[in-house]
């Protein structure tokens, strides 16, 4: 389980990034640096990373599940996500 701040600290990112996405947009499309600069850093995309929805946790992130691979292996044995089955050969 990753820490709880870090966890909080990523979606908190996440809403600033959307709340700010038209305005960057914009000031990308007219090609205002200074005023981008001005923005909140946290406001990028690049600066989001993907967690694990169940664990937080930020490695091995599986983007097709939301989950990172530890949590899709003990799920995909408990047979609760669709389609997934153990291979053997």
């Amino acid at each position: 389980m990753a820490k709880k701040s870090k966890v909080h600290k990523e979606k908190l990112r996440q809403a600033l990034v959307a709340r700010y996405a038209e305005r960057r947009k914009q000031l990308k499309e007219q090609g205002d640096y200074e005023a981008l600069n001005k923005l909140p850093r946290d406001s990028s995309r690049a600066r989001l990373h993907n967690r694990c929805q169940v664990t937080g946790r930020p490695r091995g992130y599986l983007r097709k599940f939301h989950v990172s691979r530890i949590v899709f292996r003990e799920l995909a044995h408990q047979g609760q996500i669709p389609g997934v089955t153990k291979s053997s050969w």
